[in-house]
């Protein structure tokens, strides 16, 4: 067999790199530099400093808006509205619900039925009192009619004696007059018996409405508590046994409950203005006046409770929803007093919010926003009050405050303000 020298010239080894992957090795090589280049521009921006978006507040003097002839805030308070006429209403008996009226929502009037119990044995005991009362008055009707006639023997038997004494013997005299004063008690005794029938029949017939529930006052149901077939008892014994029938509340006289920090209750007074403002709807507020500042505080929270009526009555105030109340001041009016007082040179009171003050090497600070960075403020503050806080020094209005958006701030950390 032969082999041609053309055939073994294709049997040699080609030691030169393909030029596909000369490319490939040199695209990668560019693709590298770019990302090596991306890379040290970020960290180069990072060591710069890149501004970071927080959320800011321009603190805000809280007689401002009296200078202006409004009326400036004193304090602010959370809370929830309540009902001042509020009842769980219970039947007087214990019992198998046998009816129920209402639902959700309902409006009743005084004393309107809402509810009512089985009720076969207590209507058995008042036709039974009222047989009694029968059966007592028919023996009064025989009693009289006994003591009648034994009265009219007495008298014709001292009639005789008194004619002739040899026809009558004074001793049935004696008997018949004590015959007819024996009558004479029994009557009384069969009238007696009526009365205590008719009073008898009375505590069947109460008995009997004690298985009716009424509404206590006009009002709206607020929550059903039983349903037909359950049994419901004046007091919860356990087990399947309801308490209540219904909740009802009288809406016309919804008032908000707040707790006022007592460092701040001087400024609250009888009949004060105050602005409502539901966290439901927190772009409306209702107009209220304090009603009562509750004579005594809380030891554990140090808070007083304020009782605040709300003067625009509206359908979306419902009860138990939560309200942030305003207490306001007017103009040269110091909270807490009802007549003007001149005017003196204490420090503007400045309100921020609890979160924008913080505390720093045992110090209490607000951090400002100044040329894009930040930088500390020492400043003394009161205590909470409403998600609030009191700068009473350190503060004198106009300044760009720090709410949130930087976790752990640092002096000169560039930051972009958003003021809300």
């Amino acid at each position: 067999m032969t082999t041609s020298v053309h055939d073994l010239a294709k049997l040699r080894i080609n030691r030169d790199p393909p030029l596909g992957v000369r490319r490939a090795f040199r695209w990668t090589l560019i693709l590298a530099g770019v990302a090596a280049g991306l890379v040290a521009a970020v960290v180069l921006m990072v060591r710069r400093g890149g501004a970071v978006p927080v959320q800011t507040l321009v603190a805000t003097p809280l007689d401002a808006g009296a200078a202006a002839g409004g009326a400036g805030t004193a304090v602010t308070a959370n809370g929830y509205v309540v009902a001042r006429t509020r009842a769980s209403v219970s039947a007087k008996v214990p019992g198998r619900l046998a009816y129920l009226g209402v639902s959700e929502g309902s409006y009743v009037k005084s004393v309107e039925v809402i509810a009512r119990l089985e009720s076969g044995d207590f209507q058995a005991q008042v036709t039974q009192a009222q047989a009694g009362v029968a059966n007592a008055r028919a023996q009064l009707i025989e009693a009289e009619a006994e003591r009648d006639q034994l009265q009219r023997e007495a008298r014709r038997v001292q009639d005789i004696r008194a004619q002739n004494a040899q026809l009558v013997s004074q001793q049935d005299v004696d008997a018949s007059e004590s015959r007819a004063a024996q009558a004479e008690a029994r009557a009384r005794a069969a009238a007696a018996r009526i009365e205590a029938a008719e009073a008898g029949l009375r505590f069947a017939q109460a008995s009997f409405e004690n298985t009716v529930v009424r509404a206590p006052f006009t009002g709206t149901v607020l929550r059903k508590e039983a349903e037909v077939g359950e049994v419901v008892a004046p007091s919860v014994g356990g087990g399947l046994t309801r308490g209540a029938v219904v909740t009802m509340a009288d809406l016309t006289s919804l008032e908000v409950e707040v707790d006022v920090n007592e460092a701040y209750i001087a400024r609250v007074r009888h009949v004060q203005p105050a602005n409502i403002t539901l966290d439901a709807y927190p772009d409306t507020s209702f107009r209220g006046r304090v009603r009562q500042v509750v004579p005594t505080a809380d030891r554990q929270r140090a808070t007083v409770q304020v009782k605040v009526s709300i003067l625009d009555h509206d359908p979306r105030i419902l009860p138990e929803m939560g309200a942030r109340v305003d207490f306001l001041e007017a103009e040269g009016t110091p909270a807490g007093r009802g007549a003007a007082a001149p005017v003196t040179s204490t420090p503007r009171r400045i309100r921020l919010p609890a979160a924008a003050v913080r505390e720093r090497d045992g110090q209490t600070v607000v951090w400002l926003v100044r040329d894009g960075r930040l930088e500390p403020r020492v400043v003394q503050a009161g205590p909470v009050s409403g998600e609030f806080r009191e700068i009473r020094s350190g503060l004198s209005g106009g300044e760009l405050v720090l709410v949130g958006g930087v976790e752990t701030p640092r002096v000169g950390l560039r930051v972009q303000a958003t003021t809300p």
